[in-house]
């Protein structure tokens, strides 16, 4: 356990014990992996486990779901996120479908600077302390946007852990196969600690998810892939290590 900085227990089984307390509160965290991986859920458990287990309020920014897709997804596997939004322990933020347009037509900062005080205001209100922006950026883009939307992203990063404080993740997809572990090539940079999640098939043939603890600054945190299961109404457990799989060479290179 670090013996300098407050650590912030994600309250996911199995996955503070693996970060020896938690994570850097105040510090921003990326969970990276494929369509499908669990990445979703395992940023939604570290903000529901916050509330229910450490009376921790936070903020949930959907980028690329409407209220109505988030919330009828989250019911469907058990979670009632409307009512910790009525009792004022979740606030759940829908950026215009349209970002991506606006932040091609204006200075890509500025638009960070809007999203960053709209949430100090909301964790003003909430004191929250937990933060998931799922994923960083809009995913529908163009080539030509890429160093666009780096800016985005570093501007917003770096605005949210100045003004508001709060202990962050931020997710993001890479697509099936790249040989990258995000997509914008600057997000593990600006994050404290880098999760990958997939999927891996065993010497049997059979597949078990994994999270594999790539990045963990400032704490002493050895790499280590761990065997995960998403469990209705709880998210996501983490089981141990995983050995005997095959994991994609990309996934693991340091």
């Amino acid at each position: 356990m670090s013996l300098y900085y407050d650590l912030v227990p994600t309250g996911i089984p199995g996955l503070d014990e693996a970060l020896g307390g938690g994570l850097i509160r105040g510090r921003t965290y990326l969970i990276s992996g494929e369509t499908g991986t669990g990445k979703t859920l395992l940023s939604l458990s570290f903000l529901i486990n916050g509330i229910y287990k450490y009376g921790e309020p936070g903020i949930y920014v959907s980028v690329d779901e409407t209220y109505d897709q988030l919330m009828n997804g989250v019911r469907r596997f058990g979670w009632d996120l409307e009512a910790l939004r009525e009792q004022g322990y979740l606030e759940v933020l829908i950026p215009e479908m349209d970002i991506i347009e606006k932040i091609r037509e204006k200075d890509p900062i500025t638009i960070a600077k809007s999203l960053v005080y709209t949430i100090a205001d909301y964790a003003k209100s909430l004191d929250a302390q937990r933060l998931v922006i799922d994923p960083i950026a809009p995913l529908v883009t163009l080539e030509k946007d890429v160093q666009v939307l780096r800016e985005y992203i570093r501007a917003l990063v770096m605005g949210i852990e100045r003004e508001v404080g709060v202990t962050t993740i931020i997710t993001t997809e890479i697509p099936t196969g790249a040989r990258v572990i995000s997509r914008y090539g600057v997000e593990e940079f600006l994050a404290a600690g880098v999760f990958v999640m997939g999927l891996a098939q065993t010497t049997e043939g059979d597949f078990k998810r994994y999270l594999f603890i790539r990045k963990m600054r400032w704490q002493a945190v050895q790499p280590t892939i761990l065997e995960v299961e998403i469990q209705p109404k709880i998210g996501v457990v983490v089981k141990g290590p995983l050995k005997d799989v095959h994991i994609p060479f990309y996934a693991l290179m340091m």
